[in-house]
């Protein structure tokens, strides 16, 4: 089964390329620049990584004092009101 995946992404690949060669000059430089508007996932982490990090040094390494866990607790405990407000009332 890993052969036929292989061999579906090397055709995927075949047909891109080609598809690539057929565009034209101006076509081609457009879809580079677009490849590049698109920042990969790596860049995304070292941003959030960043943003870790900056946040940590402001808060000179203190946690954060709210418990997110107790944050959920009290969302789900709100959204179950809500609902059992819209079966009353129904």
């Amino acid at each position: 089964m890993v052969k036929d995946v292989k061999k579906m992404n090397i055709q995927l690949v075949e047909s891109l390329v080609n598809a690539i060669k057929s565009l034209s000059l101006e076509e081609q430089e457009l879809l580079g620049k677009k490849l590049k508007d698109h920042p990969s996932w790596e860049i995304a982490l070292e941003r959030i990584d960043a943003t870790r990090k900056a946040i940590y040094e402001r808060r000179q390494g203190n946690p954060f004092e709210t418990d997110v866990t107790e944050i959920i607790h009290q969302m789900r405990e709100e959204r179950d009101r809500q609902l059992m407000e819209e079966i009353v009332s129904e």
